[in-house]
This record gives C-alpha cells, sequence and structure tokens, in this order.
C-alpha cells in the first residue's frame, strides 16, 4: 500500500505540473535576504555557521575526487600525439595547472570570506542584472563538461560488462556513422547515466564517503595500470628517447597551446570556485589549493605518460583513452583488470560529475530562476539536458578537438574569472556589502543591474580571441600571424587583459555608490535564518524590545557614505 500510494502521489504530482506551470513554483523562502519583492530561496543565502565545516583536509579531498578524471589523464596523452616530447607535456600540464591556480586561490578567498555562492558573488563587479550574463556563461560550460565526462564514464562502463559478457561488443550497429556514436555505444552512455542519475540527487556533503572511495581506487588504478603496463612490456618504453616531431617557433607556440588547454580544463572551476569555499571554516584553509591541484594533476600527467609509452611497445601505437587501452586486455587475468579498471573510471567521472558540474550547473538555475528551480530541480535539468541534448561524441573523437574545445571554453570564462577577483582583490579591497549582493535595488544596481565597465572588459578580453577560436576549429580558414599566436596563449590573455582594462575603468571611473568602509557581513545583518518562532525580526522584538547590535548596524549601513 505505501508503494501504491507513492506512486499515486507521483502520478498526481506530475499530472498538475503538466496542466500548470503554477504548479513548478517553489514556496517562497521567508529566510532569505532579499526584499520582500524579490524572488529567491535559501540556496543562494549566505552560509549559515553549521554549515560552515570544511577544513584543509576538505579541500585536499575534494581536489582528489574532482582532479582524478579522464579528462586529466588523457589530455597530456594527447600533448604527445601532437608531436612533443614527454618532457614537455609534464611541463605544459603543470605550468598550466599553475596558471589556472591563481585565479582558483583569489575567487576561492571570496567564499571563504564572505560564504556566499558564486552567482552572488557576481553582483559585486558585474551588478545585479548583468550577473546573470556571467552565471550563463558558466552554466553552459558546466554543461558541457557534465555531458563529456558522462559520455567518457560510458566507455568506462563499457569496459565493465564486456570483461564480464565479450558478446556486449558484438551488439550490431543501427545508428548511422554520421552521427558520430554506435548502437552499442548509446546502450552504454543510457546505461551509464541511468546509474548515476541517482547518485546525483544526493546532495555532496552527504557524499563523503563516495569522494573518499573515489579517490582510493582511482589512485590504485592509474598506478596499477602504469605499473602494469611496464611489466606486460617489460620496460617503460621508448618515449623517455622520442624526440619532437615539431620544431623551432611552431614548437615554442605548441607547447603554449598545451599549456593554455590544460589552464582552460579547469577554467569552470577557477570562476565558481566560490561555491565550495563558502563551506569553508575558516579564511586560509583555501589556499593550499594552490598546491594540491598541481600536484595531483602532475601525477596524474606522468602515470598517464608511463602507460601511454608502454602500450607503444605492446600494441604499437599511443593509446591515450585509458579505456581503449584497458579493451585490449584479453584472458582471466587480462579482463578482470579490465573490469576494474572500467570500474575505478566510472567511479571517477560519477565522483567529478556529483562534485564539480551538476553542484555547479543547478546553482545557476537557482540563482537564475529562484521561483522554479532549487539545487535537487536544477540537478535534474542539467543532467537530462547534458546526458542527451549535447553530443560529445562529436567534440571528443580526436586529440585536437580535444584541446580546441578546452581552450574555447576558457576564453568565455577568463574575463569572467579575472573581473570576480579584481573587483574583489583590487577596486573595493575586499569590502563587500553581502546584504546589498541580494538587493536589486541597492548598492550594486550600477546602471540598471549593469556594471559597464565589466561589459567593456569582457569585450575586450574576448574579441580578439574569437578569430583564434575560428581558425582552430576551422582550419580551412587559413588564418595566420599574430592574431592566430594571439590564440596558442588565449588564457592567459584573456585573464590579464581583462584585469588590466577592469581595474584602469575601475580607478578611471570608480563606482562610488558601490565602496563601504568595512566589510557588511551577511552574519552581521543577518545572524541567522528566522522562523515562525523567533523573537526578533528585523531589529524589533515582539514585545517591543530592541535587539541593539543588529539595528546598530542596520544603521550602520543606511547611513554608509561612498568613499574610495
Amino acid at each position: 500500500m505505501t508503494v501504491r500510494d507513492t506512486f499515486r502521489s507521483i502520478g498526481a504530482d506530475i499530472k498538475a505540473k503538466a496542466t500548470s506551470r503554477s504548479a513548478w513554483v517553489l514556496p517562497k523562502e521567508s529566510s532569505s535576504f532579499a526584499p520582500p519583492d524579490t524572488w529567491t530561496n535559501k540556496d543562494n543565502d549566505v552560509t549559515p555557521p553549521e554549515r560552515r565545516v570544511w577544513t584543509s583536509l576538505t579541500i585536499l579531498g575534494y581536489w582528489f575526487s574532482d582532479a582524478l578524471n579522464m579528462q586529466r589523464w588523457e589530455a597530456p596523452a594527447s600533448v604527445i600525439l601532437l608531436g612533443l616530447t614527454w618532457r614537455e607535456a609534464i611541463l605544459s600540464q603543470t605550468l598550466g595547472m599553475i596558471i589556472i591556480a591563481v585565479p582558483m586561490v583569489f575567487n576561492g578567498a571570496i567564499g571563504a570570506n564572505l560564504h556566499v555562492p558564486y552567482p552572488v558573488a557576481a553582483r559585486s563587479g558585474f551588478g545585479f542584472h548583468f550577473a546573470k550574463f556571467a552565471v550563463i556563461v558558466r552554466f553552459v560550460t558546466a554543461l558541457f563538461w557534465h555531458s563529456i565526462q558522462t559520455y567518457s564514464g560510458s566507455f568506462a562502463l563499457t569496459n565493465c560488462i564486456s570483461a564480464i559478457w565479450p558478446s556486449y561488443l558484438d551488439i550490431p550497429n543501427h545508428i548511422p556513422k554520421s552521427i558520430g556514436i554506435t548502437t552499442q555505444q548509446m546502450v552504454s552512455h543510457l546505461l551509464f547515466w541511468s546509474i548515476q542519475f541517482p547518485i546525483l540527487m544526493i546532495p555532496p556533503h552527504k557524499l563523503r564517503w563516495f569522494f573518499v572511495f573515489k579517490a582510493v581506487v582511482v589512485v590504485a588504478s592509474a598506478i596499477g595500470v602504469a605499473a602494469g603496463m611496464v611489466k606486460y612490456a617489460s620496460t617503460s618504453g621508448d618515449i623517455w628517447a622520442q624526440e619532437p616531431l615539431v620544431h623551432g617557433s611552431q614548437r615554442a607556440w605548441l607547447i603554449m597551446t598545451c599549456m593554455m588547454s590544460s589552464a582552460g580544463g579547469w577554467a569552470t572551476m577557477a570562476t565558481n570556485i566560490p561555491d565550495f569555499t563558502r563551506y569553508m571554516k575558516g579564511t586560509k584553509g583555501q589556499y593550499w589549493q594552490a598546491l594540491f591541484l598541481p600536484v595531483i594533476s602532475t601525477f596524474l600527467t606522468v602515470m598517464s605518460i608511463i602507460a601511454t609509452s608502454a602500450g607503444k611497445v605492446v600494441y604499437g601505437q599511443y593509446i591515450w583513452d585509458p579505456t581503449a587501452l584497458a579493451s585490449h586486455w584479453t584472458g582471466s587475468k587480462g579482463r578482470t583488470a579490465r573490469f576494474f579498471v572500467g570500474f575505478s573510471w566510472a567511479v571517477a567521472q560519477i565522483g567529478t560529475n556529483v562534485g564539480a558540474n551538476v553542484v555547479t550547473a543547478a546553482n545557476d538555475l537557482t540563482s537564475l530562476c529562484p521561483k522554479y528551480f532549487n539545487i535537487r530541480r536544477g540537478a535534474v535539468v542539467v543532467t537530462i539536458i547534458g546526458g542527451w541534448v549535447m553530443q560529445p561524441w562529436k567534440i571528443i573523437n580526436s586529440a585536437s578537438s580535444l584541446l580546441t574545445f578546452m581552450s574555447g571554453l576558457a576564453i568565455f570564462l577568463a574575463p569572467v574569472a579575472a573581473v570576480l577577483a579584481s573587483d574583489y582583490w583590487l577596486v573595493k579591497r575586499r569590502k563587500i556589502d553581502v546584504p546589498g549582493l541580494y538587493d536589486p535595488h541597492g548598492r550594486y544596481r550600477y546602471w540598471h543591474g549593469v556594471n559597464w565597465r565589466a561589459v567593456v572588459t569582457f569585450a575586450v578580453s574576448l574579441g580578439p580571441n574569437l578569430p583564434g577560436l575560428a581558425n582552430s576549429v576551422t582550419p580551412s580558414l587559413g588564418l595566420t600571424g599574430g592574431i592566430v599566436h594571439l590564440w596558442d596563449v588565449n588564457y592567459l590573455y584573456g585573464l590579464f587583459v581583462a584585469v588590466f582594462v577592469y581595474v584602469s575603468l575601475s580607478l578611471i571611473f570608480p563606482p562610488k555608490e558601490t565602496f563601504v568602509k568595512e566589510t557588511i557581513s551577511g552574519d552581521d545583518v543577518w545572524p541567522g535564518p528566522l522562523d515562525v518562532e523567533s523573537d526578533i525580526i528585523d531589529g524589533v522584538g515582539t514585545d517591543g524590545s530592541v535587539d541593539t547590535s543588529r539595528e546598530k548596524k542596520r544603521l550602520e549601513v543606511e547611513s554608509e557614505k561612498p568613499s574610495l
């Protein structure tokens, strides 16, 4: 009866939502910082003190969970396929991680100090309404990454299934070749998506055990594959004596391209890192990620290069996909190893999607449409679009297209990350009116909710990179010269030019109305969510008494004079 009643309830809810848009409206939250006429929900509010439990060890565990994925394994091997050596592969990947760690740490401090999510933090620099554009840019990139990592996970699942039932690989294909995917691959994609879906519905803070489990199995798998291939080949291969296939300036520019691709792979996280550092217990623990990310990524780079090199000795070619490498293993021991490798990478992809992509995009939807989306609903929409609307198989078919894709995303995110960091550190000098971030008519309204300085910055940063992106995606355009080489340093250009332009405009035309003498935190003005049993509302008790500390802070906010 319980199961029957549950299905009846679900059916009635679906029927109501199918016939009336109002049925999708969420209950209006009374605990938010926004004015009564602005719709928002508690998922966007300042993180309450009881949920600020992250430490530097949590950050370490998070990056072990997030950085260990198939794309990180494939990226350095792709560098080798393009004609560079193992030394340049390690160099470009490590330096790329160091580059991206800079905006990641600076933006991470915003979440650790203010305890607000990225969509709210962006309002300080972009303006209350133009911040939605920055959120949409990040939302689209998160969708792409979720889509790609879901599709990659389906290959890992194929290894698991084919290790048990080899005939699974013999499923006849009924999908046209032009689509870019076979029937068997589509079945694997459907199965992986279905397995991943219920896990994505669980809040990340309840999946700590899963992240720890992922770190253990993926590290063991990476070391095991590298060591196993070396043992199988009786050597680590000839990759260590490999000569570059490109020379001169072409080689130098190719190294820069690979470096930017490495940085671009984490451009999304460098932008939305406040979504996670908002849960920090202290303000300094998040700085450790400047060390954690390059070290973890370099470890995976070395394992990937060793396995790829030894694989060439055995199979006669460099195999940059770890699931494709494992697919060559036969016999009882080989199939057992293939199952474990497939299982570990499937866990890796799910963990990355939970910890980065889905939470990221769901937060964006919650900010853009708070009347209809909370984080759970956002996660459902994100994984449906990412799993079936996107076509990642057309993006990851070759090494060059993967690098192009990663770099292409970075040029849109570089100015966003730059404005976010430079506004907080250089323009506002870490002095933010947190309650004002929630007020569409408050100090961060700028001109109709748009900070024109951020608009100009975005255009100057992005514009010169667009021809290089077009030439990279469509080489037949035949563009040459400086505009192409600018693309080779696309993320660095976009980041530093955006910082220079935004800070310069803010110094020449200072937005004085947004300046405050000291940070006004959410804890100061609203020390916690209110409920029906609360004795104090807006500084005045139901018995007529006044909460003097709160009233004092409110008066300070109202009387604040703009100052540089």
